[in-house]
């Protein structure tokens, strides 16, 4: 769907893999100051088991506090399974529900202790919770463009998952380069087949990448029709499975650089530039 472009901050995925816990006044600091730059949506936080991500244990707090805040930005939380669906609807400032959803069998089990047929039924089940509350769902594709256990990988595998998931009624799909292997062919691939199989379904990139190496990853993803980005301010964050430290998140400010070359990104400057100067003693629970 190449409709309105969507960029996504995510502080949640920059934060989540910290160790040292960020006091819960820095991230609504932090967060409100996110708010303030006008994106389309923040990726605020998640209602998962405080023992698997113990950062995000403080979600409900940080909600309350910025949820004045937000404007016309709309709020996403994570949430595993029904139980954190039920606590997410909860708050009504929350305008979607994100459930990670694993194409990679081995993945799906380290990260969420669940088979990938299990985590399906999951998906649907949370997405029944979401429809009720009146809140929208959004589908994370994980191990969208390959894996790390030298399992087999087929694009086309991913775009049979992807079919299942619009055949269940849910509109926004991202796709997520987990690991950082996503390649510029596959990218087109996937995403101008998606998008012209199913036009009324938004389809989103989550890359992760070296810091030299994301904008020939964004560029494929816009020149096959995407237009919803994930990204987080430095680049913070990335997968833990990825095993290599450089690859994290898309940097905020290089996205932002590049999309004004091809299109206005619709961000607020001085905002962003006041984020920008706050990240790095935030990420340091400062």
């Amino acid at each position: 769907m190449t409709t309105g472009l969507q960029i996504v901050e995510c502080p949640r995925d920059a934060m989540q893999g910290i160790q040292s816990f960020i006091p819960t006044e820095v991230k609504v600091d932090y967060m409100k100051k996110l708010l303030a730059c006008g994106f389309h949506t923040l990726d605020c936080g998640s209602f998962v088991n405080p023992s698997a991500v113990p950062q995000m244990a403080d979600t409900a707090a940080v909600l309350t506090q910025i949820g004045p805040s937000k404007g016309n930005t709309r709020l996403l939380v994570i949430v595993a399974n029904e139980r954190g669906a039920a606590r997410a609807i909860a708050y009504p400032m929350v305008d979607y529900l994100g459930y990670p959803f694993s194409v990679n069998e081995t993945f799906q089990r380290r990260n969420t202790n669940t088979s990938t047929t299990d985590a399906f039924i999951r998906m649907r089940k949370v997405h029944e919770i979401a429809n009720m509350a009146g809140k929208e769902m959004v589908a994370y594709i994980s191990m969208a463009f390959g894996n790390p256990y030298g399992e087999d990988y087929n694009r086309d595998n991913v775009v049979a998952w992807a079919d299942r998931i619009v055949r269940e009624g849910i509109k926004i799909i991202s796709l997520a380069d987990t690991v950082g292997h996503a390649n510029p062919d596959d990218i087109r691939y996937l995403f101008s087949t998606l998008t012209e199989k199913h036009p009324s379904v938004v389809f989103g990139a989550h890359f992760h990448a070296r810091p030299d190496a994301w904008q020939t990853k964004v560029e494929a993803a816009w020149e096959a029709g995407c237009r919803r980005f994930d990204s987080a301010v430095l680049g913070f964050g990335g997968c833990p499975f990825a095993k290599d430290e450089l690859t994290g998140n898309i940097p905020t400010e290089g996205l932002l650089g590049w999309i004004n070359t091809q299109t206005p990104a619709g961000i607020d400057t001085d905002a962003f530039s006041n984020a920008l100067s706050r990240a790095s003693g935030a990420y340091k629970g400062q």
